[in-house]
């Protein structure tokens, strides 16, 4: 197989995958229709990507089977288009955790001592010792939390090392949950917002969490509070986010935002980086030595997986619940042709196959074959499996 890898990627990771038996195409470089034609020129059989965008167009007309996504989101990849195609999406979930959380402590503590400023000022021949000398702290504060899952998590062992209390909110939060990691568990965003003394965002991007932090949760920020948004822009109202901190006096560290370039290199066009009360860095999240080398472990670890087994570790776009309405159950004797004769007559019947395993008893005399189908086949289809087929021992159809 061939691998092509549209983003960079560590020289040791490269070589992993070459001793894995494929053949690597490097170009991190990338991006557009020029990364549409490479895949279509290449004939590469697998996408590696960070950052990059892949359009639909991508997925078309070539020969991709797999795109992982190395890194934990995949909203830069079209997945319903990859799925119309056949094309597992894969990603590497937790890799980047604690990169995540380090840059998410580095954004509170950058807002509460004022770090760039006092760095600008002193680059400038400025002394303020007055002036910088008015921190909060952090110790005895209250840190909101909204989402609980890997980066979540280390964000909240973290935070504890500060002594903050925290509270928190996420979609599969349960009080159990909550209490098992000695969080306050409250009902909704707003609440977390109401409650706290910093609010850190730490959601995946899909239909459920776009927009999650509305103009109400950030209206329910106490005047001064400061907001951290390491997970991505669309989650967050970024109008009632630039008014919030305009005028009532939030402060935000974001490593995500709005007017963020799509390439490595660019300008930067987002207002709210005008405003006093605003600080950011270059979308720099999982960049750290550490978690590229882990995510690197994790991408070869997929393709070798895919490469050996044809199966996807990690893939996310999978029906959880197919169509299927039946389940036809077959037990026959490990022949050539006993499956051939079933299907042949699902089809004939119209019914189509969503999905089917076929698992053979100790030695190999025997074996049961597990069809799941859209509808019940009729018993004329069934009597003619049986006829057209001597080696089928028994048939059995369930009601899923």
């Amino acid at each position: 197989m061939k691998v092509l890898i549209a983003d960079k990627f560590p020289e040791g990771g490269q070589a992993a995958l070459v001793r894995a038996g494929v053949e690597v195409v490097y170009d991190p470089e990338l991006n557009g229709a020029a990364l549409t034609a490479e895949v279509h020129s290449t004939g590469a059989d697998i996408l590696v990507v960070r950052g990059t965008k892949v359009p639909a167009a991508t997925l078309a007309g070539g020969r991709l089977s797999l795109v992982v996504r190395a890194g934990a989101g995949y909203d830069t990849i079209d997945v319903p288009a990859a799925s119309a195609h056949g094309i597992y999406i894969a990603n590497c979930p937790g890799k980047n955790s604690i990169a995540v959380a380090e840059l998410t402590f580095a954004l509170i503590l950058a807002l509460d001592r004022r770090i760039p400023d006092n760095v600008a000022d002193l680059k400038a021949g400025r002394w303020n010792k007055a002036e910088y000398s008015k921190a909060r702290g952090l110790f005895s504060r209250t840190l909101g939390l909204i989402g609980l899952g890997r980066i979540g998590q280390e964000v909240l062992g973290r935070a504890r090392a500060f002594g903050m209390s925290v509270v928190a909110w996420s979609p599969s939060l349960t009080p159990q949950r909550a209490a098992s990691l000695s969080v306050q568990l409250k009902a909704s965003p707003t609440e977390v917002a109401a409650a706290c003394d910093v609010l850190s965002i730490h959601v995946a991007l899909n239909s459920g969490t776009r927009d999650l932090i509305h103009r109400g949760v950030l209206d329910a920020l106490r005047p001064g509070s400061y907001f951290i948004n390491t997970a991505r822009a669309e989650v967050v109202d970024q109008a009632a986010l630039y008014e919030a901190v305009r005028d009532r006096g939030i402060r935000a560290g974001l490593d995500v935002f709005a007017g963020e370039p799509s390439g490595g290199v660019g300008t930067v066009e987002d207002r709210i980086f005008e405003l006093d009360g605003a600080i950011g860095t270059h979308h720099i999240g999982a960049s750290t030595e550490q978690a590229q080398e882990a995510i690197a472990e994790e991408t070869e670890r997929i393709i070798r997986e895919y490469v050996q087994t044809g199966r996807v570790p990690n893939a996310i776009n999978l029906a959880k619940k197919s169509p299927a309405t039946h389940l036809l159950v077959v037990h026959h004797y490990d022949r050539v042709g006993v499956l051939s004769a079933v299907f042949s007559q699902l089809k004939y019947a119209g019914i189509n196959v969503q999905e089917t395993e076929n698992i053979v008893f100790e030695g190999a005399t025997a074996a049961v074959a597990r069809i799941h189908v859209d509808g019940a086949p009729p018993q004329s289809a069934l009597d003619a499996m049986r006829a057209e087929s001597p080696d089928i021992i028994e048939l059995s159809l369930l009601k899923l």
